[in-house]
């Protein structure tokens, strides 16, 4: 049984859930929002992902109800909810410090939203009781939110932003404030809670490795625009512009004129006394253009001896050599001065490793590993 991929935003025949029309959000004179335009589609888990005071916050706020705006037109199943006061919306959003009422148990905490709305007492107890079960915390009911763990209060805010059945749920820098194994094991248990529970999320971080972890696409935000909206491969694998490829993981940007060799493939000089590097690329490029080439640091080989076959060898030393236990990544100075990242994976102990500091070294790459950008 072949498994369909989900990709709505491929579907010409699907109706995006959210819909941002040409929306523009201004504080007196400041833009926080510019001409934004974007279809989120259900049951996706979208990530707004940028640095701070892109705008990625106030985006959601105006998808909650609590910020107007200035221009254009927002949707939420093909009807303007522009005018519609959050209470009113279909949307839950759930903030950075949970919220949680401190007085009330983990069970009356999840119950709270169902009481407001006048729910009868089986419909409570048996939404609660599935909302404890969803996020694990059948044993901690009865407990206070200070008598359980950050990561638990986290998923107490989770379960409560839940128990209203929202069509859309928003995240707020949600495990900001959880510790780093933590919030890797978080991140798994809100994908799987997402998945089966259908709800459209849609969460607002500026950690990239949680944007490309939990999300079904990623918009990369800067200063009020979105600059590219991807699967979270497609943006690492063919960032649109040198700020997303610099924005997500690690990357070495290689400034060059390109000179057209025949096909999609690209002579580029970059650097007086040096041979030309070579690129494949399907964007076109004139002669003497100036081009970007971004190549991720595990696409470069790091050799004592120059390699053979590749189109791309460079000679260089190495300056520095940071160990990240899998992974050691080497800083290889080039004659001109230049900085290359070169990456491997650590399937040796470190005592065995055969390239040290200040060792000549090649690094060397194919025509196709890199990304060759216009801006």
């Amino acid at each position: 049984m072949t498994q369909t991929v989900f990709a709505p935003w491929d579907d010409p025949d699907q109706q995006p859930l959210i819909r941002f029309q040409n929306v523009t959000k201004r504080f007196g004179e400041f833009v926080a929002i510019d001409d934004l335009t974007l279809d989120i589609f259900e049951r996706e888990f979208f990530a707004l992902l940028g640095p701070s005071g892109c705008g990625k916050t106030t985006m959601m706020r105006m998808l909650a109800g609590f910020e107007s705006i200035s221009e254009g037109r927002i949707e939420l199943s093909g009807k303007d909810i522009g005018h519609v006061p959050p209470n009113k919306r279909a949307v839950n959003m759930m903030f950075q410090s949970y919220a949680l009422f401190p007085h009330l148990s983990v069970w009356d905490n999840i119950a709270f939203g169902l009481r407001r709305d006048r729910k009868s007492k089986e419909e409570i107890d048996s939404r609660v009781t599935e909302m404890l079960k969803l996020t694990r915390l059948e044993k901690f009911a009865r407990r206070k939110p200070h008598q359980i763990s950050g990561g638990q209060r986290q998923r107490v805010a989770l379960a409560r932003s839940l128990a209203k059945a929202p069509k859309l749920l928003l995240l707020d820098e949600p495990l900001g404030a959880l510790d780093k194994k933590l919030r890797q094991d978080t991140q798994f248990e809100l994908m799987d809670i997402q998945e089966s529970t259908g709800t459209t999320f849609v969460i607002v971080t500026h950690d990239q490795e949680e944007a490309m972890t939990v999300a079904s696409r990623v918009a990369v935000m800067d200063e009020g625009r979105v600059i590219q909206v991807a699967t979270p491969a497609n943006i690492y694998e063919y960032p649109n512009s040198v700020y997303v490829a610099d924005f997500i993981g690690d990357v070495n940007i290689i400034d060059a004129k390109a000179r057209p060799m025949g096909e999609n493939t690209y002579a580029l000089d970059w650097i007086d006394g040096q041979p030309p590097l070579r690129a494949e690329s399907k964007t076109g490029f004139s002669e003497g253009q100036q081009a970007h080439l971004a190549i991720r640091p595990e696409k470069i080989r790091i050799t004592k001896e120059k390699p053979e076959d590749a189109p791309n060898a460079l000679e260089g030393k190495v300056l520095d050599i940071a160990y990240l236990g899998n992974l050691s990544t080497y800083h290889v100075q080039l004659p001109g001065g230049q900085v290359i990242k070169a990456q491997t994976a650590n399937t040796r102990r470190i005592a065995r490793r055969d390239i040290t500091w200040e060792d000549p070294v090649w690094v060397s790459w194919s025509a196709t590993a890199g990304v060759l950008l216009e801006h």
